[in-house]
């Protein structure tokens, strides 16, 4: 009997889950960023490998939250826990303290899907450490989402605990997700890479236009930010950045479209989007029930 079920990725920010997950499924699906909070959607990535199929569901970080944003990010977080078959507690092994998964997300009641804990980034710590950390965490699986050392064990913890069932998608699926998900992401990722601390928080891609059936591609996108000074930064010096971020975005969404793009980037300001439900609502990003007022 073949196995499958939904597999949520779930921790603190800057654990590496995006990187886990885009291993996990062989593509580069999710953004990876040394930034925090990169991640503010669940990202679904479909792993099919013999008679087993993971439904994976890469989280935003789990942090207390400070505005709007961080309630939807958290409120995506806690409603993928609740969905799973089995959850992957994706900790930085070279963090000070291994914190229990109930208490980062604030959890009352135990999940009912049983729980790996993964300690990535295992390959940055010396043998005396490891082993340290491995007497206090023996049931932990031990892995590098960077390298892919120990993901066989991690792959084998996760099969072991999914249910019997018939696959959830056909077998070549990669994502649930429309490829305009993918190309906002794409935009915000390149624009991730090019900017300093002062940008990446107050940043959002909005896809207002996405013709799919033309040729080349053509996609008109909005980057939001909420001063000012953000968008001056984010155009850059005679708009050598934006023009930068859009030549690295449109190489990325030709990878996912398989075609030629025509890519149009604009730079708005929407003040205090972030903490704006109305806002933060047209540009894809829901608030929990309890904090929609």
């Amino acid at each position: 009997m073949p196995k499958a079920g939904i597999v949520t990725v779930a921790g603190a920010p800057n654990a590496g889950k995006s990187t886990l997950l885009n291993r996990l499924v062989g593509e580069h699906l999710a953004i990876t960023s040394p930034k925090p909070q990169s991640t503010r959607d669940r990202i679904v990535g479909i792993r099919t490998a013999g008679e087993v199929q993971m439904v994976l569901l890469d989280t935003p970080g789990l942090l207390e939250p400070k505005h709007a944003l961080h309630k939807s990010m958290r409120g995506t977080s806690l409603s993928a826990l609740r969905e799973a078959d089995v959850v992957v507690h994706v900790i930085d092994a070279n963090a000070e303290a291994v914190r229990p998964l109930s208490e980062i997300a604030g959890l009352t009641e135990p999940l009912r899907a049983p729980v790996i804990i993964a300690l990535n980034k295992s390959d940055l710590l010396d043998k005396k450490a490891l082993r340290a950390l491995a007497e206090g965490q023996a049931d932990a699986v031990f892995f590098s989402a960077r390298t892919g050392d120990g993901m066989e064990r991690l792959i084998a913890a996760i099969a072991a605990k999914l249910p019997e069932s018939p696959f959830l998608y056909p077998e070549d699926d990669l994502s649930t997700q429309h490829l305009r998900f993918f190309a906002r992401e794409a935009v915000r990722e390149a624009a991730l890479e090019q900017l300093d601390e002062e940008v990446p928080h107050a940043l959002a891609c909005e896809i207002e236009e996405f013709r799919e059936g033309s040729a080349p591609v053509y996609i008109r996108a909005t980057l939001h930010v909420e001063r000012d000074s953000q968008k001056r930064i984010l155009i850059g010096s005679g708009g050598q950045r934006i023009k930068a971020i859009g030549m690295q975005a449109r190489k990325r969404i030709e990878v996912l479209v398989g075609s030629a793009v025509y890519l149009e980037l604009r730079v708005k300001v929407l003040p205090n989007w972030r903490r704006n439900p109305v806002a933060l609502a047209r540009l894809g990003y829901s608030l929990p029930p309890d904090d929609k007022k």
